[in-house]
């Protein structure tokens, strides 16, 4: 780090679109860091196997992918730093970031610091994560090889996630709190299909039981009230995702579900400042819409930086 460098472009956060913008912004000239708190690939990372991003005809793991945007990006000058944004003010000029590991300066920002897990905000949940509770079957599913597994949700993660674990678990009941499930038609047929998934319809998870770890959970029926125990090995919580936007509230405008305010030119109620991926509100996140939002918001700031005084 060069003390009062200021770079053209910093982005937040080294997931697809994070790394595209830094690619599109490197090859186009821009003294361009990306600030990752942990390793390339975000969410993306931890996802075992990718088949819908063009151009792997037989699907790519995503931490592979992952290294290979952030190799693409280098090779054109893109520099990466591994610290913690800790503040930023996005009103400044130029525009100020510290971090961990020191403080950083941009004349423009990308904020792509993506979607976490959403909890369930049971008494517990965060004492039973590791020890029976999970958030990504792709990455703690072969510990429960040959067990039974409940997931939680009825969206596309989940039905993903159910169908990854059926192939690991041995049982594996899906409790969803509607009476079919809000997941794309793909997954249906499988699901339904699949030996040893059962389902548990108009059910919510009220209580993790526990010893030292994960014993079972407490359901109760949404429609009689009607409470039942299910003994299990591990619980996996796919109920979707809730934006990384704690650095930004203030300064950015957030919908009501604390998604950055942004249309597909990824610009901000801020000048110079983009909002891209899973972070900004869309209809639809995925791997290819985060790439996509990265090549629009270099283009933006081009036009920012060329019209900047």
């Amino acid at each position: 780090m060069r003390e009062g460098h200021i770079y053209d472009m910093i982005v937040v956060g080294g997931g697809p679109g994070g790394y595209t913008a830094a690619l599109y912004a490197a090859r186009a000239g821009l003294d361009t860091l990306v600030l990752e708190k942990l390793s390339a690939g975000g969410q993306m990372a931890l996802t075992e196997e990718i088949d819908n991003y063009p151009g792997f005809e037989d699907g790519i793991d995503g931490f592979t992918l992952a290294e290979k945007m952030q190799q693409q990006a280098e090779r054109f000058g893109a520099k990466s730093e591994y610290a913690q944004v800790e503040r930023m003010d996005l009103t400044a000029a130029p525009k100020v970031l510290e971090t961990s590991e020191g403080t950083f300066y941009a004349k423009t920002v990308a904020v792509a610091t993506g979607a976490n897990p959403r909890e369930l905000g049971l008494a517990n949940e965060a004492a039973l994560t590791g020890r029976g509770v999970a958030y990504c079957a792709a990455c703690d599913g072969i510990r429960y090889k040959d067990k039974t597994v409940v997931v939680v949700g009825g969206g596309n993660s989940a039905a993903a996630d159910a169908m990854l674990l059926s192939r690991i678990a041995k049982k594996v009941i899906l409790v969803h709190r509607r009476d079919t499930l809000r997941a794309t038609k793909i997954y249906h047929e499988p699901l339904m299909q699949a030996e040893n998934i059962e389902f548990r319809w108009n059910s919510t998870v009220t209580e993790l039981l526990h010893t030292d770890k994960l014993t079972g959970v407490r359901l109760k029926d949404v429609n009689t009230g009607m409470e039942a125990i299910l003994s299990c090995d591990g619980v996996f919580i796919s109920v979707g995702r809730k934006p990384a936007t704690e650095l930004v509230q203030g300064q950015l405008e957030l919908d009501r579900s604390g998604y950055i305010i942004a249309d597909e030119t990824t610009r901000t109620n801020l000048p110079g400042v983009y909002a891209v991926g899973d972070v900004r509100t869309k209809m639809l996140r995925q791997v290819v819409t985060a790439v996509a939002d990265g090549a629009a918001a270099v283009h933006m700031a081009e036009e920012y930086l060329a019209g900047a005084v």
